[in-house]
């Protein structure tokens, strides 16, 4: 950090805070309205309460014989007065009160909605993000930001933000007030708030870049929980739990650092706006008195000065208070905003339209693509599937078969050269209408925590729940499932972790059934599994695939059979391409790899059988 941000503050955390905020907060201009008109009655009847005290003192001053300079004139105390005085502060006091919950509400009720609609619009962006973004950052962090920084935000508007602008219209009314009441005396109160805005001024950036550290060592325990639960059987089976517990002691001790940090130095400005405030009121009282026995000011005025002195001082107090938790809002808000500014690389280009598939027939033309760090992955790559045509990739590790499968469901987009299915360039299409028309299986199929009914209509939002279960049926799941305590109706663990490999698989191939999508994509859809579970899983596979264009990428050799062609990439090439027969019965790299691949398999089956 520079050496000008550490003494003067930078408000761009700030800035960009209320920058992602106000696009928000138009949707409520007559709620946050309604509140300000609220508020404003609430500064003015506060304004106003002072005034009957200041009545009642100096007319029984005047009873007493206080009839000399100021108060000269002033009638002598009655009981109508006094009672009428009592009842006027009663009034007063209730009316502010009323508009004190009313300007509450509004702005509470501002705060929830914006913070609502801007958490899903970081949802959504997310959602929107390439896969690229998400490889490379933290899944932790950013459920953080989603939920922690926009909570934080949406907690210190209501809690800070709305008594922040009250004491700010408070201060600038009462000041103008005390300027006609004395304005020698008001000197000493615009003093008091000048040194008070020198003083946070050079805290204010401490303490938001403490704040920062701190939201982000927050992030990375949130991630380091997140990774260590999601791989809380590797870590339990490997006896992890005390070099993991000591990361995340770690992390732990260094946020707490960080926080304590910040709330040292909010607390060291609250102290020293403590030490301003008192020695203004000091000022006030040997300077009002003086005036009072001058004949300058009625005792009435010296009580109200000092009351309004004493409104004045307590947002100089509050603003000493709220400077840090707002610091720590604008960290959070930084945060937020950093996550928006996150490019969305691929999405609808103007005048797209939806996709429209007779075969489902797929063409990559003279295709470049980059691994994301500038090294070329394919440089010109061409391929053509035909509408139906089964196609295995084949190929060692890193190959690329993976990046195919993410261009064609525009996961991201190449470099350079077109993919397009039936001849339609897929950025010519919307994303939408690209994506429902390919399904796509994974190796770790990714289930959700909610009912087996919900995660198989996943695949098509609309369906009924008959066709639901027809799914479920033609996926060879229909057994299993009426099994389960509840049949349909049963909750699954966090990404289906109650349910076996094949199992989850089952379920993903009905949710993909459901689709009904012209094109299928597997990847490594029956890697991991026992021989039991794969002959199931090959079954509902079948299914699947029928008669419709498929591209499968596979290290098992008995995925294969099924193929009407195999290609095998390797250096950003398709170096062999041909049908299972040709390449399996010639001296090809397929060939070498199939022997290979087919010996341990066929070991370990002649193992089980001699068992």
């Amino acid at each position: 950090m520079s050496r000008t941000s550490r003494t003067t503050p930078d408000p761009g955390a700030l800035r960009r805070s209320l920058h992602i905020v106000r696009p928000h907060l138009r949707e409520h201009r007559l709620l946050m309205l309604g509140g300000l008109v609220a508020l404003l009655a609430e500064v003015i009847l506060r304004v106003l309460e002072p005034w009957p005290l200041k009545i009642v003192i100096d007319s029984v001053s005047a009873s007493l014989g206080a009839t000399a300079g100021a108060n000269a004139g002033t009638p002598p105390a009655t009981i109508s007065l006094l009672v009428a005085c009592g009842a006027i502060l009663l009034g007063l006091v209730g009316l502010r009160a009323i508009t004190a919950y009313l300007s509450t509400i509004a702005f509470a009720l501002v705060g929830s909605r914006v913070a609502t609609s801007l958490r899903a619009r970081v949802f959504a962006h997310v959602q929107a993000l390439s896969l690229r973004y998400h490889t490379v950052s933290s899944a932790g962090d950013t459920v953080q930001r989603l939920v922690g920084d926009i909570g934080r935000l949406q907690e210190v508007a209501v809690t800070a933000g709305l008594p922040l602008v009250g004491n700010i219209i408070t201060l600038v009314v009462l000041t103008v007030v005390m300027l006609w009441l004395d304005p020698l005396l008001t000197l000493v109160v615009v003093a008091a708030a000048v040194v008070y805005l020198v003083s946070s001024r050079r805290s204010s950036t401490s303490i938001t870049s403490a704040s920062r550290s701190t939201r982000k060592g927050e992030g990375a325990l949130a991630d380091t929980a997140q990774q260590t639960l999601g791989a809380i059987r590797v870590v339990q089976a490997y006896g992890l739990e005390k070099e993991v517990g000591g990361a995340f002691d770690r992390g732990n001790a260094t946020a707490l650092h960080q926080g304590v940090k910040a709330r040292r130095l909010a607390a060291a400005l609250e102290r020293r706006t403590d030490v301003i405030v008192g020695a203004a009121t000091a000022l006030v009282l040997v300077g009002g008195g003086w005036r009072v026995l001058e004949g300058v000011m009625t005792p009435g005025d010296l009580v109200v000065f000092t009351m309004y002195l004493k409104i004045a001082m307590r947002p100089l107090k509050d603003l000493a208070k709220y400077t840090g938790r707002i610091a720590r809002a604008a960290a959070s808000g930084e945060r937020v905003a950093d996550l928006l500014d996150e490019r969305i690389e691929v999405q609808d280009r103007p005048g797209a339209r939806d996709l429209v598939t007779t075969t489902g027939a797929v063409s990559f033309q003279s295709i470049g693509v980059d691994d994301g760090y500038g090294r070329p992955l394919f440089s010109g790559l061409s391929l053509e599937v035909r509408g139906g045509e089964s196609v295995c990739l084949l190929g060692a590790s890193g190959a690329g078969k993976s990046t195919l499968v993410s261009l064609l469901v525009r996961a991201s987009d190449p470099r350079s050269g077109r993919i397009a299915i039936d001849g339609t360039d897929l950025r010519d299409a919307t994303l939408s209408s690209l994506r429902s028309s390919i399904s796509l299986l994974l190796q770790d199929s990714v289930l959700f925590a909610t009912t087996v009914r919900e995660n198989i209509r996943y695949g098509r939002l609309d369906a009924t729940d008959a066709e639901v279960e027809e799914a479920a049926r033609r996926a060879n799941a229909l057994e299993f499932v009426v099994a389960l305590p509840d049949g349909f109706e049963t909750v699954l663990g966090e990404r289906g972790g109650t349910l076996s490999g094949g199992q989850r698989q089952r379920i993903a191939i009905a949710r993909a059934l459901l689709r009904n999508a012209p094109v299928v994509v597997l990847d490594e859809a029956t890697t991991g599994l026992d021989p039991e579970a794969r002959a199931q899983v090959a079954q509902s596979l079948a299914e699947l695939t029928r008669g419709r264009t498929t591209i499968s990428i596979t290290h098992d050799p008995a995925a294969i059979a099924g193929a009407d062609r195999l290609l095998w990439l390797e250096d950003g090439r398709i170096v062999e391409d041909g049908s299972p027969e040709e390449l399996l019965g010639s001296d090809s790299r397929v060939a070498a790899w199939f022997r290979r691949a087919a010996a341990p398999e066929a070991a370990a089956t002649g193992a089980e059988v001699r068992a």
